[in-house]
């Protein structure tokens, strides 16, 4: 199943404090949906302004990105620079 990672700040905001869950989901849209149905508000904090890494490979417009079994999700805030 695949493993989502979330930062601290999401993870306190939204789960207690716990920052590696399981979420069974073949994509992004999935996982997203899946999370949000579990710990509400978070599906919309994950649209805004979060990047998306998929076993270690970063992608800006995830949602619908594969992602198989034995995946690691990362979800992280985009960094700007200037």
């Amino acid at each position: 199943m695949p493993k989502v990672v979330l930062t601290d700040g999401l993870a306190r905001m939204f789960t207690g404090g716990e920052k590696m869950l399981d979420i069974d989901a073949g994509n992004v849209r999935g996982v997203i949906k899946a999370l949000d149905a579990s710990f509400p508000g978070i599906g919309e904090a994950l649209g805004a302004g979060i990047s998306v890494a998929i076993d270690g490979e970063i992608y800006q417009d995830a949602f619908l990105e594969t992602v198989g079994p034995d995946s690691e999700i990362c979800f992280l805030p985009r960094i700007a620079g200037g």
